[in-house]
């Protein structure tokens, strides 16, 4: 299972938001792409990208930055997500390096573009998903639908998706722990690895993490930036647990 950075873009600085609010925002860098190097340097193996901005416009607005941190980290896995709406953004970023494209919003307003993707990008795509209470989110948050966050990552799992994304919009940057409940239910319910996000908070959420079925990783952001997680000292625990 990896720990894994979450880099959030916004007016070209690395920001961290509260429950998606772009008006409740904290700077902590201005350089990305050092940002980035950072946690390469503290055992980072693969990193998580959002475009705040594009999440909102719908369309990408930091692919200058991100293709910068992906020649910068040419061996590292990078997934990037927000304001992914074509299969030429697609493609334009796996062609910068990028590893794996998380499709949002559009996945839930038109599944087929996503088994389209699927189909054309075969392995490189993962799907995001955002709930508020078990229902799926969309455009930036702002929108909470009546699609069960189950339900829709099981059509993805037959589309073949390579993994699925899920934020707990309730819990993210309020360092209240993760929702392991329905992270594990997303998991077994929809037969697809998950990646955890929101409300990673310190060492006990990681350990509440550990060995739970279906679990890839878990992103972090807010507690990794002020220092309630060590990522190094995560990652090694996880990996002595992989070894036993």
């Amino acid at each position: 299972m990896l720990i894994i950075p979450a880099i959030d873009l916004k007016d070209g600085k690395c920001v961290r938001l509260k429950q998606g609010r772009m008006e409740d925002d904290t700077v902590f860098s201005d350089d990305p792409v050092a940002t980035a190097q950072h946690w390469v340097n503290e055992g980072a193996r693969r990193l998580h990208l959002v475009d705040l901005n594009g999440a909102f416009a719908g369309t990408p607005i930091h692919k200058p930055v991100v293709e910068a941190i992906a020649k910068a980290q040419p061996n590292l896995p990078i997934q990037i997500g927000g304001g992914i709406r074509s299969l030429e953004t697609i493609e334009h970023y796996l062609d910068a390096g990028v590893s794996y494209v998380i499709i949002g919003t559009k996945a839930v307003k038109e599944p087929e573009f996503v088994e389209e993707a699927c189909k054309r990008f075969a392995g490189h795509i993962i799907v995001g998903i955002d709930a508020m209470n078990g229902m799926v989110a969309t455009d930036g948050w702002a929108n909470v639908t009546d699609v069960k966050a189950t339900d829709l990552a099981k059509r993805f799992a037959d589309a073949g998706v390579s993994s699925i994304v899920y934020t707990d919009i309730a819990r993210d940057g309020m360092m209240q722990g993760v929702n392991i409940e329905q992270t594990v239910n997303l998991a077994t319910y929809s037969g697809l690895p998950v990646i955890a996000s929101g409300g990673v908070t310190n060492i006990d959420d990681v350990h509440g993490l550990k060995g739970q079925p279906g679990i890839l990783g878990a992103i972090t952001g807010r507690a990794i930036y002020e220092g309630t997680l060590n990522l190094r000292e995560a990652q090694l625990l996880l990996d002595e647990q992989e070894a036993l």
